[in-house]
């Protein structure tokens, strides 16, 4: 039998129903008539009116050789056509912040609160008449009419792995899947430009979470293996050796390929299919000196990298554009730590500032570029923290209310969705969750969220599984 206590009646009946569409041969239905006549409409939801007989000619289907996988695959095959979007941007920078940032100390400062909720610092105007940032953010504050602020994030998730989940897949933690990163649908979807990675993270992937989950590893993201404000920055393998010449390359690259062939033919696997993306995908890297050239931080100008900030932030966010200006489709860039449980003030006082800079210099620079409308830049963190100050000075966890920066890619400019209530603590209007901020990303580069993606097993997952596309913050 194909029937399976953890599949709802409601779809057994819907995939019982599409098989009224399929025939062993030229000869008849796989069902007969009068399971045909309880398909009547386009939500089948019951199974009353079925005999004992009935089922019984339901259950020969399975000893034809239909189990679950097949079931899953004729469903994917039967998958409905989404409306396409014309995309408003070509590519996204990611800026994750681990740890948890305060809303208090950045976004979403109450500046008319008492001292216990508003924090170690005055908050500062902005270029929105009537709205503040933290002290820290002075440059940010300059550039806040550029911006689509949310102050209304939310969702349920208090530990760190699991916002973390949420913020990067747009779904909540599963037990029963995993579920791929923003980047590995992107790279699924819309693939490889100019012989460069549709998809990078920087300088590595130290996040599970920025992985492919259900989806082969060829979407998987390219990691630089060394941080780009080190000295001696080099992308990890990115240089072929020194005694190679091109054609002794091209020459080893051909025999390869007869060998990878010979597995082909003889084994079926994920991880040799997505060996064969990624021998492509490097190869093309590595012979493209202008795709390996995107990479190299010495063609920028001292003073542009002055401009940045020679520190972790600064370097690693020039870079990031440098990718998308190349052709890269999604940067997702890490930078500190910002799980604040005590002394936020010290914390702040050594990050904040390296952040404000290069995020200011990094939407200048692509505005002057004329970039920035094409160029989706995010900035997220797992969830914010508690809205009182706790005994260590500090901050703890808090997922119920959070702030999230966008700019370019087809925004508002100058918007504030959404706010938190007078002491930072509860969304007081507006509230947004991540499906909603990942299915308007989505939207942004062209892609429909209502799409299916055919898991392994054949199941069909949505891309976004609900979720609202947030046209208040389109421009």
């Amino acid at each position: 039998m194909i029937y399976n206590s953890r599949i709802k009646p409601v779809s057994f009946m819907r995939f019982i129903c599409n098989l009224r569409h399929v025939r062993l041969s030229n000869s008849q239905p796989l069902i007969s008539m009068k399971l045909h006549k309880h398909c009547q409409g386009n939500h089948p939801d019951t199974l009353s009116g079925l005999s004992r007989r009935d089922f019984l000619q339901v259950g020969m289907i399975g000893t034809m050789g239909f189990s679950l996988s097949n079931m899953l695959r004729l469903q994917a095959a039967e998958m409905p056509k989404v409306e396409a979007y014309a995309a408003m941007a070509d590519a996204v920078i990611h800026i994750y912040l681990p740890g948890g940032m305060a809303q208090h100390e950045s976004w979403d400062p109450k500046p008319f609160a008492s001292p216990d909720y508003r924090g170690p610092y005055t908050p500062i105007k902005t270029s929105i008449p009537g709205e503040y940032v933290g002290e820290k953010f002075v440059n940010i504050a300059k550039i806040m009419n550029k911006l689509t602020v949310i102050r209304s994030m939310t969702h349920g998730e208090a530990a760190h792995e699991r916002g973390t989940h949420n913020m990067f897949t747009g779904y909540r933690p599963s037990p029963a899947i995993k579920f791929p990163s923003f980047g590995s649908v992107i790279s699924h979807e819309q693939g490889s430009r100019n012989n460069l990675p549709p998809y990078v993270v920087v300088p590595s992937q130290t996040i599970p979470e920025q992985g492919t989950g259900y989806m082969s590893s060829a979407f998987g993201p390219f990691a630089l293996g060394s941080d780009p404000a080190d000295k001696g920055f080099a992308v990890r393998d990115l240089q072929g050796p020194k005694d190679v010449t091109s054609q002794r390359f091209d020459r080893r690259r051909s025999m390869l390929a007869a060998v990878d062939e010979h597995f082909r033919s003889t084994e079926k696997s994920d991880a040799i299919g997505a060996m064969d993306s990624f021998q492509q995908a490097a190869y093309g890297l590595v012979s493209s000196a202008k795709a390996r050239e995107a990479f190299d931080l010495s063609k920028e100008s001292d003073k542009v990298r002055d401009e940045y900030g020679r520190n972790t932030a600064g370097q690693r966010f020039l870079l990031a554009r440098r990718l998308v200006e190349a052709g890269v489709r999604m940067v997702s860039v890490t930078f500190g730590g910002w799980d604040h449980h005590s002394n936020i003030k010290s914390a702040f006082d050594g990050q904040a500032p390296n952040f404000d800079q290069a995020f200011a210099r990094l939407i200048t620079d692509l505005q002057d570029r004329g970039m920035l409308k094409r160029t989706l830049v995010l900035v997220s963190s797992e969830f914010g923290r508690t809205p009182k100050i706790n005994g260590t000075n500090g901050r703890d966890h808090w997922p119920r209310v959070f702030s999230v920066a966008m700019a370019g890619g087809g925004m508002k400019e100058g918007y504030i969705h959404g706010a938190s209530d007078a002491l930072g603590g509860e969304p007081d209007r507006d509230a947004v969750g991540p499906e909603d901020l990942a299915k308007t990303m989505y939207r942004v580069l062209g892609i429909n969220a209502e799409k299916r993606i055919v898991s392994d097993g054949g199941r069909p997952v949505d891309i976004v599984n609900g979720g609202r596309i947030m046209t208040d913050w389109l421009a």
